[in-house]
């Protein structure tokens, strides 16, 4: 199954973390990233075919996963399409951080796991983890019609007619742009990634005005410390035109993980030269405050009967406003940890849920809620 995801961005000039860590993963092409910072930025997600695969062994994905490893499946927004509630993506680490033999290794053990969603982008790795997955798709010999494979356009390469979304580089307006892609067969739903509310509804009314195809989904950053688009701007907008949320970064680039809790590891993702900032990011009187609350979640996390990173990815789950979770892993042992984060989400109650709020004291509130 191919889906297809389009974003927008304003006011790159910000420099938050956010923005910063779009702008690092693409360290090889700078000139993408100066274009990337311009102060309006288009972005689309595609998921699209990776080509016709013949399996060596007619291996498909079944229903019975589920029963074996507990994942469970949700619909993508409101559209037909079940995607499993934890996906895998390939940023920085399929075609960089690690071997093409642990790539494998980690598809396996996700897609053994129930996992039938895998993310990732044409600037990841200069193409290189695009290649890399259709790559063990087609050696491992699994059904392509029982996967969900998503992928990003804008930074594509470093000629202006290489990246954008221009006529050029695949057509003039983005909606008309991913109902062509769609119409062609190359996908068969289309959402947005990093847009605003504001945005996303422009787009669903531009689609609806011409008879085109509105988006299904948003791609959003989503965990302890991020909360407000996802828990209060896109509720609203699945109620009104049926758009999920997929979301990204459950354990925040790896704060969430503990590891940063006395200070950066020489071994982290944090002490390398061009994640300088994800370092000010740990360092800073926000960051220690981060990690404070950290340490007041331990205990619940080993009341629970599980780890830190488990605990939050679980929370994320929670939300039944989220599709699918996207989990970066760079060890298969870390990828097993995530995944177990399954086990957890039964346990997540309602008195878990507000305990945990307690200690973060960042719950937003909608203006709904204020008018209560």
């Amino acid at each position: 199954m191919q889906v297809s995801i389009a974003c927008t961005e304003h006011n790159l000039k910000s420099r938050n973390g956010e923005d910063r860590l779009l702008s690092k993963q693409s360290s090889t092409a700078p000139n993408v990233v100066n274009a990337a910072r311009a102060r309006f930025r288009t972005v689309a997600i595609i998921a699209r075919s990776l080509g016709t695969f013949t399996p060596q062994h007619p291996i498909s994905l079944k229903e019975s996963t589920a029963k074996q490893t507990g994942m469970k499946y949700r619909n993508l927004g409101k559209s037909g399409l079940r995607v499993s509630c934890l996906g895998l993506g390939t940023w920085v680490t399929f075609g960089g951080q690690i071997s093409d033999e642990v790539a494998e290794r980690l598809m396996t053990i996700a897609y053994e796991s129930g996992v039938n969603l895998f993310d990732t982008a044409e600037v990841y790795a200069a193409g290189k983890a695009e290649v890399i997955l259709g790559s063990i798709i087609k050696k491992k010999g699994w059904r392509r019609s029982s996967l969900v494979i998503t992928t990003k356009l804008y930074w594509g390469g470093k000629a202006e007619t290489e990246r954008g979304l221009s006529r050029k580089h695949i057509i003039e307006e983005i909606v008309r742009a991913m109902t062509h892609v769609i119409n062609q067969g190359m996908a068969m739903y289309w959402g947005t990634s990093r847009w605003s509310a504001m945005e996303i509804m422009e787009a669903y009314s531009v689609a609806r005005q011409f008879n085109m195809i509105p988006p299904v989904c948003e791609q959003a950053e989503y965990h302890l410390f991020q909360r407000e688009k996802v828990e209060v701007q896109l509720p609203e907008l699945y109620h009104k035109i049926g758009v999920g949320a997929m979301t990204w970064s459950p354990l925040a680039c790896g704060i969430i993980s503990g590891k940063y809790g006395n200070g950066v590891p020489e071994s982290s993702r944090a002490s390398l030269k061009c994640y300088q900032w994800l370092k000010e990011r740990i360092v800073s009187e926000e960051g220690r405050k981060q990690q404070n609350k950290l340490k007041d979640l331990s205990p619940v996390a080993e009341r629970l009967g599980c780890t830190l990173p488990q605990l939050a990815v679980a929370w994320c789950l929670r939300n039944e406003g989220v599709s699918s979770v996207l989990l970066g892993s760079s060890t298969p042992e870390q990828l097993i940890e995530n995944l177990g984060a399954i086990q957890v989400l039964p346990k997540m109650t309602s008195h878990v849920v507000t305990e945990i709020d307690n200690i973060l004291r960042n719950k937003p509130y909608s203006k709904k809620d204020y008018r209560s």
